[in-house]
């Protein structure tokens, strides 16, 4: 049976939240969700399957879907010889990851939009990437494809199956791998150093060359590193590469947030979409280079970025907004572009001149693609340089840039604004939580821990649920309403270190608490017991032709890599020797790999650094609201203390002595609050002077 959709009427798409799957809910293709009805339908007529993979926020997935999958005729040809199922890989990292280790394996190569041909069984036999509608580029047209693909189903289907097999049978190998015999030791992390150092561009910082990515674990574990070991190396680069950042057209320098990565190695020319992951995990590693260095710039891109997120990215129930396209108006960049009239319009004549020469806005352009003379903000020089070459004096450029950025920004509001995937996913929202509690902790900023507990009870309560047997569950996904699709476990490694955080930046014992029973539920649901590590998958999850581990940290921390983290920090606060043995092992199966391929294991050298270099457990105990309490909190948020943990006895409630070992004795000294700083099963004297404490710390 063959089914086809009606011009103007709906395919099955529509019955779908996801934002990317009702972009296609008007296609003439007969699309499915990926579900039992698609796969029933594959075996029961014995088609091979059409699966397409991609998001909202990808370019290149709305030029195929507009070449191919708006095309009548491209359409019939995929309803007739296929059953087509289409995937938001944002809700469905678990298929993505199978059917790209799949794709890489046959091409060498993979990316959005994704195409994969399979067996009834789901099993990979062909596939790639963007097709385009007619041959070009040395490419096949996408209808070439597809008859070559239905062909060679027809009349060498057992060649076609055995290569399923022999593909499904790889996948599951990232199970098996077993533990390194490379001693856990310091001299991976310098190894692992040492290997990123030799991949810095040193003269416009990151790593490599273009395409660049901002890689903010890798910088993360450089700034753990500096912390121990003072290698001023490590911290030049991270200083470099931040400042090149900052400046450059990848961060948005009117409104804050920074786009997916650039095109270019120097930072000028991005891919225009905002990713909420990418705003979280810089948004961090910016508040610490400040806890660092002091150096106001860093805090100015912290809170312009969380700042963005709150006014753009947060829904009214308190979760967090996937991602904003590159796209609007049909041009990839057009909302974020400036053309020197334009701002001579809104500026005048000596403001505009100032403003144009600081973010090096020119007749020419910099951006060239759909036209010339448009212009990406980004910055050259510093306000004195750029003062000097003018013939002004800073504080004129100071203010001509003010005035400057808060008019175009004015204006900037009232253009079309690209499209926004508002389906918030709990890993991610996780990520975004963390940075929000950590920000609002260390920068004293009560609106962002507001934001971050927000979206704590958010997840609670409207993405998570009680079994039967009072376990903590959460959802992937959820949109207008509806949580759906069950978590996995990087959402539950997530979610439970940013209740952690939470927990140490508000000192509310119930976020620990919701730590501690997600936590458990990885053990429970995720374990490996024979070969160690943890599933992407749960147990309670639909059977899929492989059970995958995924330990790579690419755009977002792999599960392995946020579960051990989780292990380590709530074995060390909990004193649970037998967390800390779940986060070892996994550390132990990558410890070669992690100093051979840094890049590829950032959050994971972080997690290995965390357990080679112990930090304090700082006990304090006193009334959190109190103004003593405060000033040694304070001494506390305000430093970068990676490998430390926090909790506060308050005199009366039980709930956190009762999980924290640590905190049993401690107590204030003559009614004023106290700080008990232990390190390496030592402890120092308990103070309640904040600069008694601050000496303590600075050791």
């Amino acid at each position: 049976m063959t089914t086809s959709t009606s011009a103007g009427q709906p395919n099955r798409l529509i019955h779908e939240t996801s934002p990317y799957l009702l972009q296609h809910a008007h296609n003439p293709v007969d699309w499915y969700a990926w579900g039992p009805e698609a796969l029933t339908r594959a075996r029961a007529e014995d088609k091979p399957i059409l699966l397409s993979i991609g998001y909202s926020a990808c370019h290149w997935c709305h030029v195929m879907a507009h070449e191919s999958f708006e095309d009548p005729a491209i359409a019939a040809l995929m309803n007739s010889l296929f059953v087509n199922i289409k995937v938001d890989r944002e809700e469905r990292p678990d298929l993505d990851a199978i059917y790209m280790e799949a794709v890489q394996a046959m091409t060498g190569q993979g990316g959005w939009p994704m195409t994969v041909f399979l067996t009834p069984e789901g099993r990979p036999f062909y596939g790639g990437t963007y097709f385009p509608p007619t041959p070009r580029y040395g490419m096949p047209s996408f209808r070439q494809v597809l008859q070559a693909v239905a062909d060679a189903w027809r009349d060498r289907r057992q060649d076609l199956e055995a290569a399923g097999e022999r593909i499904a049978g790889g996948l599951k190998r990232s199970a098996t791998i077993g533990p390194s015999d490379a001693p856990l030791t310091a001299a991976l992390l310098d190894r692992a150093a040492r290997n990123l150092l030799q991949a810095l561009d040193r003269r416009e910082g990151g790593l490599g060359g273009a395409p660049k990515f901002p890689q903010p674990m890798t910088l993360d574990f450089m700034l753990q590193l500096y912390v121990h070991t003072g290698e001023q190396e490590l911290l030049e680069a991270v200083n470099l590469t931040l400042t090149k950042m900052a400046g450059g057209g990848i961060y948005d320098q009117l409104g804050g947030g920074f786009h997916r990565y650039s095109t270019d190695a120097r930072w000028l020319v991005p891919h225009f979409e905002k990713m909420l992951y990418d705003n979280a995990q810089l948004a961090r590693t910016y508040l610490h280079a400040w806890q660092i260095s002091g150096n106001a710039e860093y805090r100015r891109v912290v809170e312009e970025t969380l700042d963005y997120v709150l006014r753009e990215m947060t829904s009214l129930e308190g979760g967090f907004y996937s991602t904003e396209d590159a796209d609007s108006e049909g041009q990839e960049g057009r909302f974020y572009l400036w053309t020197p009239d334009e701002i001579a319009s809104l500026l005048g004549e000596e403001d505009a001149r100032l403003f144009c020469a600081y973010y090096d806005v020119t007749s020419a352009g910099n951006f060239h693609e759909g036209g010339s003379g448009r212009n990406i903000l980004h910055v050259t020089h510093d306000v004195p340089a750029t003062a000097e070459a003018l013939n002004v004096t800073g504080e004129r450029l100071s203010q001509a840039l003010r005035r400057g950025r808060d008019v175009l920004f004015a204006a900037r509001q009232k253009r079309v604004r690209p499209g926004q995937d508002q389906k918030i996913l709990a890993e991610w929202n996780g990520l975004m939580l963390h940075a929000f509690a950590e920000a609002g902790a260390a920068l004293g900023r009560t609106d962002y821990l507001a934001a971050a507990t927000r979206a704590g009870q958010f997840l609670l309560a409207q993405m998570a649920f009680l079994t039967a047997d009072g376990s903590l569950r959460l959802y992937r996904s959820y949109k207008g309403g509806e949580a759906r699709l069950p978590a996995y476990l990087e959402d539950y490694a997530s979610v439970a270190l940013a209740m952690l955080a939470l927990y140490e930046a508000v000192l509310d014992p119930h976020w620990l608490q919701a730590a501690v029973s997600l936590t458990q539920v990885i053990l429970a649901l995720f374990a490996d017991p024979a070969a160690g590590g943890f599933f992407q998958i749960g147990n309670e999850h639909e059977e899929l032709i492989a059970r995958r581990k995924d330990f790579i940290d690419s755009a977002v921390p792999s599960g392995n890599s946020l579960a051990v983290e989780m292990f380590l920090r709530l074995g060390k606060l909990l004193e649970r020797t037998d967390y800390t043995a779940h986060g070892s092992a996994v550390l132990q199966m990558l410890a070669g790999a992690m100093a051979d391929q840094p890049a590829a294991f950032g959050r994971l050298l972080c997690a290995l650094d965390f357990h080679l270099n112990p930090g304090y457990e700082i006990a304090i105990a006193g009334d959190v609201e109190q103004e003593d309490s405060r000033a040694l909190l304070t001494q506390v948020w305000r430093r970068y203390l990676p490998n430390s943990v926090l909790a506060l006895h308050m005199p009366g409630d039980e709930r956190a002595a009762s999980l924290v070992p640590f905190l049993a004795g401690r107590e204030p000294i003559k009614g004023r609050a106290a700080a008990y700083v232990c390190r390496n099963y030592v402890c120092n004297l308990p103070v309640t002077d904040p600069a008694a404490l601050a000496a303590q710390l600075e050791r």
